[in-house]
């Protein structure tokens, strides 16, 4: 099974990961314009791999992103993306689940978006809000009508298992995971809100709520340090990546993914040699095309 590249914001496989040690604004960051330079370069070889993969059709990557609001998901899966052939990604956004999605178990609902062989798929949040938001507020437990609901903390121990065994089973059948938690400061996350309410052109992206849910931040960290702890594997590596300096997150983020389709050591399809052949044969009647009949 496919070892996760060494990277220092992957977030060990152990249970140690401390959130509280974690940056969201580390001391050596590059510059905006040097950022900016080398994310270019990796937008392109990004896309040069994303041809591979296409091509190849035998493994599928699943990034998924999780964040407090304001912390740069969509900013930064547009910027890290851009070069990407669109037949060949897929994104997808998860919120508030549907009636529908409402009588099926929790992972359904991902499940059916997950990307084909070939292709990169991004969950803009995923099911891992179903031991984050719903963590943090339990009482969205009682529309799910779960069956004789055991005790809380063995409600969520049980999620985290079969989050782990999904991942596990993605693995085994060809699906490279990669999550990204964008770890955006408190102060950061108000300075951003502010930014909302006084511009008018981004006063459409702030909600009553975003205050509302901002009063939660410890329960929110101590749910986002469980999940990561809990489910950071080999086979579906989290990274905490500093958020408050846009430019270097999406830097961070480019890197790490780059690197993991540079791990799967694709290939083009090698034609065998009858099929060499034929090919050879079809360029052959092209070279000797008179024309077009009357």
């Amino acid at each position: 099974m496919r070892e996760a590249a060494p990277h220092p914001f992957l977030v060990p496989f152990d249970g140690s990961f401390d959130l509280a040690a974690s940056p969201s604004a580390p001391d050596d960051i590059p510059s905006k314009k040097e950022c900016k330079r080398e994310l270019a370069k990796l937008q392109e070889r990004l896309k040069e791999l994303q041809e591979v993969l296409y091509a190849q059709d035998m493994h599928s990557v699943l990034l998924v992103f999780q964040a407090m609001d304001a912390a740069g998901k969509d900013s930064t899966i547009r910027a890290v993306l851009s070069g990407v052939n669109p037949a060949g990604c897929q994104v997808h956004s998860f919120k508030q689940p549907s009636s529908t999605e409402l009588d099926h178990d929790f992972l359904w609902r991902t499940a059916r978006a997950l990307p084909e062989r070939g292709r990169i798929g991004v969950f803009n949040r995923s099911y891992y809000e179903e031991v984050l938001v719903v963590r943090v507020h339990p009482r969205y437990l009682a529309g799910q009508r779960i069956p004789s609901p055991p005790p809380l903390d063995e409600l969520f121990a049980g999620r985290f298992d079969s989050i782990r065994d999904h991942e596990k089973h993605l693995a085994r059948n060809g699906t490279v995971v990669v999550k990204f938690w964008l770890n955006v400061s408190w102060e950061e996350q108000r300075n951003r809100f502010l930014a909302r309410i006084d511009e008018p052109h981004k006063n459409w992206k702030f909600a009553a709520g975003d205050v509302e849910e901002r009063k939660l931040w410890p329960k929110y960290m101590h749910a986002y340090e469980s999940a990561l702890n809990e489910t950071s594997r080999p086979w579906a590596p989290w990274y905490a990546i500093p958020a408050d300096d846009k430019p270097y997150m999406r830097l961070k983020v480019a890197e790490i993914i780059v690197q993991t389709l540079e791990s799967l050591k694709m290939g083009y399809p090698e034609l065998a040699s009858d099929e060499q052949a034929e090919l050879s044969s079809f360029k052959d009647q092209l070279l000797d095309e008179d024309g077009p009949g009357t």
